[in-house]
């Protein structure tokens, strides 16, 4: 098992390592985006500070964070769907599939390979955070980190994983890489704290996974909490996860099952 994970990861980082120009590319978009929320802390910041109270942050510090857990959970974890239209793109998605390699291997190294590069964004995020804008993350609780990233990393997977279904089946029209990508961003608290937002988006905000998540990594890291203290945000974060992996698994083997039926894992 270990050698098809390493195969297939292997085969994905010759790829990317193709491709050094966009990688490069990366990295400038990565700081061209710090910067223009360090210019909007400067300018409007201030009008945030008190709903930032409980973090002890300033806005660029909060959103520095946001960004970069996002990258690593949404780009990351959540790019299932990408992937398998790659595969598709490439033709390489049903001669993955008719090997004897199991469909969840295949999954997991799409997933390792997914985090590995994420891993990169995010080093770049706070490398930039803490010797170009001197952001204090001294304070963090690693264990409280982790364990929120792990549950993170879980529900995300099973949302990619409901996406890159949808892919298969519908080849265009993917509203759940939409949601990831977009709408969690736009209402889960990656860019601004969620209390900002009128009382029925916030209503909204408590049906995302990464609502939780964005505020246990920010109390984690900048606070210093515990699990004792995020212990509601956890739990609910294991509720995500422990409904939505099965579910994803589910549909991504129906989806196959369709897609062979059709005989159409190799068109777009």
């Amino acid at each position: 098992m270990l050698k098809k994970i390493f195969a297939l990861i292997k085969k994905d980082f010759l790829n990317e390592a193709s491709y050094k120009f966009a990688f490069i590319f990366n990295i400038f978009s990565v700081m061209v985006s710090l910067l223009i929320y360090y210019f909007i802390d400067k300018l409007f910041g201030y009008k945030m500070n008190w709903h930032l109270e409980e973090y002890g942050i300033n806005y660029f510090s909060y959103v520095l964070l946001g960004m970069a857990f996002f990258s690593y959970i949404g780009t990351g974890v959540g790019s299932f769907s990408a992937r398998i239209h790659y595969e598709q793109i490439q033709g390489t998605l049903e001669s993955l599939l008719i090997t004897p390699t199991p469909v969840y291997i295949i999954l997991l190294s799409m997933g390792l390979w997914n985090l590995i590069f994420a891993t990169l964004n995010v080093l770049v995020y706070i490398g930039t955070g803490v010797f170009l804008f001197k952001i204090n993350f001294s304070h963090i609780n690693i264990l409280s980190a982790t364990v929120v990233l792990i549950l993170t990393i879980i529900s995300f997977s099973s949302l990619g994983i409901l996406s890159a279904s949808f892919v298969i089946v519908f080849k265009r029209g993917n509203p759940l890489g939409w949601i990831i990508n977009n709408l969690e961003g736009l209402l889960g608290g990656v860019y601004f704290p969620v209390g900002v937002m009128p009382a029925f988006l916030q209503f909204a905000a408590k049906f995302l996974p990464i609502t939780y998540a964005i505020r246990a990594m920010q109390l984690a890291v900048y606070k210093g909490y515990t699990l004792a203290k995020l212990k509601n945000e956890c739990l609910l974060l294991f509720f995500f996860s422990i409904i939505l992996l099965p579910l994803s698994l589910s549909s991504f083997k129906f989806a196959l099952k369709k897609g062979r039926e059709q005989g159409s894992l190799a068109k777009l």
